[in-house]
């Protein structure tokens, strides 16, 4: 590479930053994320960074404001220690949920976060299946997109002999649903789901047949897995022959486990942009797929200037 880059890693995910840097053929930038007594984020970048572009490996994964603070903190650090550029790679991006005004008198706060990282020096931003796709206009900065599509067919197209059915869990997923469907010439089913208040999932009926047929339903996160494990039962009641899920960013919290354990679902695939408890990994349930070869490509290209939209053609 022409210009010098190093990848930083907050307390988020050390471990994905780590393969990223190990398939970039780099080391390990030395940065210290620690706390104060009373709780406050420290950050210490520990070797020369002027003109050099860094990269923040960070997503704002539970505890999200703790994680969120340490971004903020670090990218501080390191436009004070004179980066040549700062680029904030967020393979999971907290808050998206709140991306409009769902009630009168509420925030629109991943608009703040938006804020709150522009503010803190970042001059690009990187992000992994958006729980909204018009998060990216929150920001005035550049902003790429990445899919994890590429890494989840490529496990799916060697489990199945013929193309399953592809199931949006809900009306707000019908798209990347229905990407996922045309790249297998597959079909696609929706779930009518009625949400009465936050967290809480109530099925009501499936568009499209699914009698006898092996049935991926498609999320970009399961929080606290009510929508998948209700979608699941729904489907196998319908007459489905097996039902798995496919889902980018394991939030897993609250009961999203235990729900997991003891439902219809056969295998839940999910990516390491947040690491899996042990807990979730002794269910026997979960398949994790990497992600590192992807943002790492993409941390290539953007680097040397060349497409990142290539990636997923």
């Amino acid at each position: 590479m022409s210009k010098a880059i190093c990848i930083f890693a907050g307390n988020a995910n050390p471990a994905l930053a780590a393969q990223i840097a190990a398939y970039l053929e780099i080391p390990m930038g030395r940065a210290k994320v620690s706390r104060f007594s009373d709780g406050e984020v420290f950050a210490e970048v520990q070797e020369n960074v002027r003109g050099v572009d860094a990269y923040i490996v960070q997503p704002s994964s539970a505890p999200v404001n703790d994680t969120l603070m340490e971004l903020l903190v670090m990218a501080d650090a390191l436009k004070r220690a004179s980066a040549g550029s700062i680029t904030a790679v967020m393979p999971y991006y907290g808050y998206a949920r709140q991306d409009r005004k769902v009630a009168p008198r509420t925030p629109i706060t991943a608009k703040l976060v938006a804020d709150l990282i522009t503010a803190s020096g970042v001059d690009r931003v990187v992000a992994l299946d958006l729980h909204s796709g018009q998060i990216q206009g929150f920001f005035n900065l550049p902003f790429d997109h990445l899919y994890a599509m590429p890494v989840f067919l490529s496990y799916l197209g060697t489990k199945f002999p013929t193309p399953p059915v592809f199931v949006s869990p809900d009306a707000g997923g019908v798209e990347r649903t229905r990407a996922y469907a045309k790249r297998c010439s597959a079909d696609l089913a929706i779930i009518d789901k009625r949400r009465e208040r936050a967290n809480v999932s109530e099925v009501m009926h499936i568009i499209g047949d699914v009698k006898g047929r092996v049935c991926v339903l498609l999320d970009d996160m399961i929080d606290t897995a009510g929508t998948l494990t209700n979608a699941a039962t729904a489907l196998r009641e319908a007459g489905a022959k097996s039902v798995m899920a496919a889902a980018t960013h394991p939030v897993l919290s609250g009961p999203a486990i235990e729900r997991i354990k003891a439902s219809a679902l056969e295998e839940v695939v999910v990516t390491d942009t947040i690491p899996l408890s042990d807990a979730a990994l002794a269910t026997g349930k979960f398949k994790v797929l990497g992600v590192a070869r992807l943002l790492g490509e993409a941390i290539k290209r953007i680097h040397n200037g060349d497409s990142v939209s290539s990636l997923f053609v």
